[in-house]
């Protein structure tokens, strides 16, 4: 088959890879008809690296169509149509019960200190072969992957994955009241996607903070308070003067490490990317340091008392934070993965022929495949309007 897979710092390719088969009595065989490219997956391409191996095949936001199941799957059948979701999860361990998909105790990674695995992650979370693939190879068919109907186009479904269930989590871990306000820092996929749902679920106003032109024109076209951060010396002031003063009840950071504004850390960053493999993951492990800018606007942002709900991937492990400040002000944080399959029954109602969060037109790109290198690279640069890329393995 056909699949992409990393090579080294900032070199992905279309390589011939082994098809996945059937290995366990559970598992199902899917073959992929469209698969999205994450921020996450920049992470990998930008500073990562040294917990990647050459040939790792990557993504983690796939759907398609069941070919085979193994003989002790009971609810799949071949040709059923699935959304497969990101994190790995049983589905029946006392995390999964909880609804703490992305802590599962079946495919935690004790070894490396870690939660739940990932499709096409790295061997933090179990350096499982991803879903920027022809075929996909998926374990706990029973519990895991997410039935959906014949019919519509995949884009109404294929955010199930991690868009929707990461977004629609922000929302819920910021406790937005009823009528109340939110800001929404990054406006990629993910923060774009939340603006919606936050709207959607009776917030009053939802501001949107970004610096690219297309990403502000898109939210604002959705009912979202836009803030152009090249217009703003002072963003949470400018918050606060339309929030009577106090801040929003809530922010949702979805920026995260990949935050602009903060050149001593980016360049620490780049060193890393760069440095051997051994070494870089020894410094990342116990002195990796984040670009904090967004976090820190979350912080001076928010009202007293607020909640920051934090989206946006973070990986240092000697990130300092104004404990002062967030004490001071009686703020709460909530974090994490997004527990996909928690969130399937409260989102699969919104995808209905009316299309509330407008999924179908979500996607900017529908590229081919074998044009995934161009479309990183595009995705990275956020040229050509490029807010979220679908590869189909199939064109």
């Amino acid at each position: 088959m056909k699949a992409l897979t990393w090579q080294g710092h900032r070199d992905v390719r279309v390589t011939s890879e082994p098809d996945p088969a059937i290995t366990e009595p559970t598992d199902a065989l899917v073959r992929v008809t469209s698969t999205g490219i994450c921020g996450s997956d920049l992470h990998l391409y930008e500073v990562l690296g040294a917990f990647l191996t050459p040939g790792d095949i990557l993504g983690h936001e796939a759907m398609g169509v069941v070919e085979e199941v193994g003989p002790q799957v009971a609810s799949l059948r071949a040709g059923d149509r699935v959304v497969v979701p990101f994190n790995v999860s049983c589905g029946t361990c006392a995390m999964c019960g909880l609804g703490l998909h992305s802590q599962c105790e079946t495919t935690q990674n004790r070894d490396q200190g870690t939660g739940g695995s990932l499709f096409g992650y790295t061997k933090l979370y179990g350096q499982v072969p991803g879903g920027q693939a022809e075929l996909l190879r998926v374990p706990f068919a029973d519990h895991l992957p997410i039935k959906v109907p014949q019919g519509p186009p995949d884009d109404r479904f294929v955010f199930l994955s991690d868009v929707l269930p990461t977004a629609w989590q922000a929302v819920e871990y910021a406790d937005v009241p009823e009528g109340g306000t939110v800001a929404v820092l990054g406006l990629g996929p993910i923060g774009d996607m939340a603006a919606r749902i936050a709207l959607h679920r009776g917030a009053k106003q939802v501001f949107g903070i970004d610096l690219v032109p297309e990403r502000l024109d898109r939210a604002a076209a959705h009912g979202v308070d836009v803030l152009d951060l090249r217009d703003r010396a002072d963003i949470a002031a400018a918050v606060r003067e339309r929030t009577d003063g106090r801040g929003p009840d809530a922010v949702i950071d979805a920026v995260g490490m990949e935050a602009h504004g903060a050149p001593v850390a980016k360049a620490a960053q780049r060193l890393v990317a760069v440095l051997p493999d051994r070494l870089a993951e020894r410094v990342m492990r116990k002195a990796g340091v984040d670009p904090l800018c967004a976090l820190y606007t979350a912080i001076d942002m928010v009202r007293r008392g607020g909640t920051i709900s934090i989206v946006g991937v973070y990986g240092g492990m000697n990130d300092p934070l104004p404990m002062l400040t967030l004490f001071d002000k009686q703020i709460q944080l909530r974090m994490g993965q997004a527990n996909v399959r928690r969130w399937v029954d409260d989102l699969m109602p919104l995808l209905d022929a009316e299309d509330p969060l407008g999924t179908e037109q979500f996607a900017t790109h529908h590229l081919p495949l074998t044009d995934a290198p161009e479309a990183y690279e595009m995705f990275r640069d956020k040229r050509g309007g490029a807010v979220k890329i679908l590869l189909e393995p199939q064109a």
